[in-house]
Order: structure tokens, then sequence, then C-alpha cells
């Protein structure tokens, strides 16, 4: 598996869109810092912007990387080499490239701005964390959709109405639902709905972690008072690792059972 994650890791490092990937954030970093040099406020501006964005390179990448090594799939798949081993080495190596092209790219322009000597360093390694987490669940999810369409089209179509619908028509469903139901006490849906979508839970973290959730109102309020205190952080971060975990073992699982 680490020589497969080896493979598919430089692999992706040597193509172009990694540094197109890596040149997007580094630039955008710097012309946060020309315009306004306040830490925290370039925090706050990047995090809108990973937030939507790492999920869809994440499921984007996932996708084009698998069917553009398909032929190469179906080579190792011909030696004895264990199937869960083979799609574990690819769905890391595209991950960790992804991930490491973000920190390096968003962390560059900060560390030469001093982020270490500033006190947002904590809040802006929960926004590297949770940009990480972003791009290993889309890229699981990506992987899932691949497998299950073997046309590339029909594939790449699925992967990117997913992401849509995490992105912005959940919101806009969980938005109408409290508009319809205003009258009836929503603390509880309100943080069942946010869980069960994994771009939600992270932006409540990192508007938590900023200490801005007063922007959100009465909801702002119910998060803090659950997100807010340890045992509520330790379940928002658990939450992600499930995140992660469950479509991990549904793409083994799917990759086990394919036929090829």
């Amino acid at each position: 598996m680490l020589k497969i994650l080896k493979y598919s890791f430089t692999d992706l490092m040597r193509s172009r869109w990694s540094y197109i990937y890596f040149l997007f954030y580094l630039t955008l970093g710097f012309v946060l810092f020309f315009l306004n040099t306040d830490l925290t406020k370039a925090v706050i501006t990047l995090m809108n912007i990973i937030i939507v964005l790492t999920p869809l390179i994440g499921t984007i990448f996932g996708v084009m990387y698998y069917y553009s090594s398909r032929e190469f799939t179906e080579l190792l798949l011909a030696q004895p080499v264990k199937r869960h081993t083979i799609f574990a080495g690819q769905y890391l190596g595209v991950s960790l490239s992804l991930s490491l092209s973000l920190v390096v790219g968003v962390g560059l322009p900060f560390v030469l701005y001093g982020i270490f000597a500033s006190a947002a360093i904590w809040d802006f390694a929960t926004l590297l964390m949770i940009g990480a987490f972003l791009t290993f669940i889309f890229v699981a999810l990506a992987f899932n959709m691949a497998l299950f369409f073997n046309d590339k089209i029909k594939g790449f179509g699925a992967a990117i109405i997913l992401w849509l619908f995490m992105a912005v028509i959940y919101d806009g469903i969980f938005l109408l639902s409290l508009m319809l139901f205003n009258d009836y006490p929503l603390d509880k849906l309100a943080l069942g709905a946010t869980m069960f979508n994994p771009i939600d839970l992270s932006r409540i973290l990192i508007l938590l972690k900023l200490d801005i959730s007063a922007l959100l109102g009465y909801t702002g309020a119910v998060f803090k008072d659950f997100f807010g205190n340890p045992l509520g952080m330790v379940v928002s971060l658990s939450l992600l690792g499930v995140w992660v975990a469950l479509p991990v073992m549904l793409m083994l699982r799917q990759s086990s059972k394919k036929d090829f």
C-alpha cells in the first residue's frame, strides 16, 4: 500500500493541476495581506473560500484521478495484490497531495506575515485541520461515485451533484425548514441537521473558534452552548472523523465487489 501511495502522491504532485491549486492559495494569501494585514480578518476570509472550494477540488481530483488511472488500476488488480491495498493507497495518495498543497499554499503567506507570533495561530491551525478533513472526506466520496458509475460522465456528474447538494442545496432546505417551523423548538433539529453535513459542521466549528457565533443570532447561541464546550468540540471532531471513515469503508467494500 505504501508503494502505491507513494506512486499516487508523486504522480499528483508532478501534475500541473496540483501546482495550480497550490499557486491559487499562495496568491490568495498574499493578496489578502496586501489588502489588509489583520491576520484574524484574513482567516475569516479564507474560511469562506476553503469551506466551499476545498470539497469541490477534492471531488474533482478524486473522480479525475480514478478514471484517468483506471487502466493502471486494472493492471495492478491482475497482480497478487489485495484490492483494498490498491484503492487505499490511491485514496491516501490523492488526499495527502491535495492536503499538502492546501497547507503549504495557505500557510506560507501566513508564516511570512508572522502567524506564529500572533494570537490567531490556533484559529489558523483549526482552519487548516478542517480543510484537510474536508479534503479526505470528499476525495473518499468522489471515489465512491466513480466506483459506482463505470461511465466517466455519469460518475463526474454524480460527484458534482453530491458536492452541490452538500454545499448549497442542503443549506437551502435547512433554512427553509427553520422558516416553516419557526413556531416550534428547533434546537435539536438545528444541531442534528448540522452534524449530517460535514461542510456545515466545519463552518460552525470555525465560527465558534473565531468567537463570531453572534453573527448567527439565536441559532449561534445554541451552537455555542453545545459546540463551545470541550465535550462539544470532541464530539464534532469525532463526527468529522466518522465522515472520513464511513466513505472510506464504503469505498473499500465497493472495490472488493466490483467487477473490473
